[in-house]
């Protein structure tokens, strides 16, 4: 069984940044990809961004791309998301997510974005 825990999300303000943590526990813990994606209200899940383990390489949505960077701290088994130049459209609930032996999800942290 894998935990993730989620922190960083709150109020800002068009046009300011955040940083949003996961960190990952369990036995015998082998991550190969974690990421995040968001639901907005009244919208569909989507993807924001992602990390192979293994080699770092990152991917991200088209809509964050230059705006957001994932990174991750191999030691700690912890994923980062620095949200920069935030938008009211990114206002939504940012869910962590780890592929290990299956797929497992944060409880969701929220993003609340002020014109």
């Amino acid at each position: 069984q894998v935990q993730l825990v989620e922190s960083g999300g709150g109020l800002v303000q068009a046009g300011g940044s955040l940083r949003l943590s996961c960190a990952a526990s369990g036995r015998a813990l082998s991550i190969y990809d974690m990421g995040w994606y968001r639901r907005a209200p009244g919208k569909e899940r989507e993807f924001v961004a992602a990390i192979t383990w293994r080699d770092g390489s990152t991917r991200y949505a088209d809509s964050v791309k230059g705006r957001f960077t994932i990174s991750r701290d191999n030691a700690k088994n912890t994923v980062f998301l620095k949200l920069n130049s935030l938008k009211v459209e990114d206002a939504a609930v940012y869910y962590c997510y780890a592929v290990t032996t299956g797929r497992y999800w944060g409880q969701g942290t929220q993003v609340t974005v002020s014109s």
